[in-house]
């Protein structure tokens, strides 16, 4: 039997053990009077080349990217407190993915809770796939590929490519018990982004999520879009003869040394056959220029969306989805600026418009 006096005791140690949480921290309870959304956010509406600066985007296409994925966003108001609003999320999101800062900075910034931050960017990134991936990134049909041939034979002089094809490693912080499985040969931990892209810097194909240790090769050997591709699922056009000829040749991909040669994909001769041979090297020119098409466009991606710049810290679910959204956003945005570009004369563009051209190509 213990005494009265020890018992005193160890209620008083598991008292001290007990950590002291609380529902919302004091400099959140007035989110909605100094958070940066309620401040600095609204007011940068009135100045559209800081609003774009901010966000990414024009106020216009935020409003519309708003429109779009509102309701999937949307979150019921509480006895206990009211629900961060559906813009705000939307807010919170793409400075993430504007700036790559840390979570703890926007979180303070944003006066809302860490871990409640975690689940808007999961939860609006995962909205963002699920609404713009069938507009912005649909199933290639026929008609994609034959546009994306004609884009490449007049663009880049490569006839008969429907496709530049490449991978991309997106550095991540080493996920807990995975061993080496993320570990790649550029010495950091990633996931894989193997993207097929047209004339257009525009994605047409995405795989996310792939071990860092995989080559691209493997990765795309182990897709569902090799697997269709294989199968003549992928409804590519038949072959046909390339400019001056008469004999047919099929549409095809093109790749780097990566990549292993087949009837659908094309990579550059060898250094040591091209040495001595002009046709040879000619030909790799032409195919490296059509092919840096994809590594621009990732190039692109990362300047946009600077949280490619960093290790991404989230989880690896969520981190799929941060590039599967930051995919989807760079698709539409160039779709909305062509839309812009045809619909305006280049001689009378406004400097601020609501579809800046000359700050989207590298800023």
């Amino acid at each position: 039997m213990i005494t009265e006096e020890e018992e005193n005791i160890v209620l008083l140690w598991l008292h001290s053990r007990k950590r002291k949480r609380v529902w919302v921290h004091d400099l959140n309870l007035v989110r909605q009077q100094r958070g940066e959304y309620s401040n600095l956010c609204r007011e940068l509406y009135s100045y559209e080349d800081r609003f774009y600066i901010y966000f990414r985007m024009a106020p216009a296409l935020f409003e519309e990217l708003h429109s779009l994925i509102c309701h999937k966003i949307k979150k019921k108001d509480t006895n206990w407190r009211k629900a961060i609003t559906t813009k705000e999320r939307l807010a919170v999101c793409l400075r993430y993915l504007g700036t790559g800062d840390s979570f703890q900075m926007i979180a303070l910034s944003h006066r809302i809770g860490r871990s409640t931050l975690h689940s808007i960017i999961n939860e609006v990134c995962k909205a963002i796939w699920e609404i713009l991936q069938p507009i912005y990134i649909p199933t290639p049909t026929e008609r994609t590929w034959i546009m994306a041939e004609t884009g490449y034979r007049q663009k880049w002089k490569f006839p008969n490519c429907i496709g530049s094809i490449d991978g991309k490693h997106v550095t991540i912080k080493c996920p807990r018990r995975s061993g080496s499985l993320f570990y790649c040969y550029k010495s950091k931990f990633s996931i894989g982004l193997l993207a097929v892209v047209d004339p257009d810097y525009k994605f047409t194909y995405i795989n996310v999520g792939s071990y860092g240790k995989d080559s691209d090769s493997k990765i795309f050997e182990d897709s569902e879009f090799y697997r269709k591709l294989v199968n003549n699922e992928l409804h590519i056009p038949p072959p046909k003869p390339l400019p001056g000829g008469t004999t047919n040749s099929p549409h095809v991909f093109i790749g780097d040394e990566g990549f292993a040669l087949e009837t659908y994909l094309m990579r550059p001769f060898p250094k040591n056959q091209v040495e001595n041979n002009s046709e040879k090297a000619n030909f790799n020119k032409r195919l490296s220029s059509a092919r840096r098409i994809v590594e621009n466009a990732f190039g692109i991606l990362a300047q946009k969306w600077r949280a490619f710049f960093r290790p991404l810290e989230t989880k690896v679910d969520t981190t799929v989805h941060v590039v599967k959204a930051a995919c989807c956003l760079h698709n539409y945005l160039r779709v909305k600026n062509e839309l812009f570009e045809m619909q305006t004369p280049e001689e009378t563009m406004p400097r601020t418009s609501a579809f800046p051209v000359a700050a989207f190509a590298l800023t």
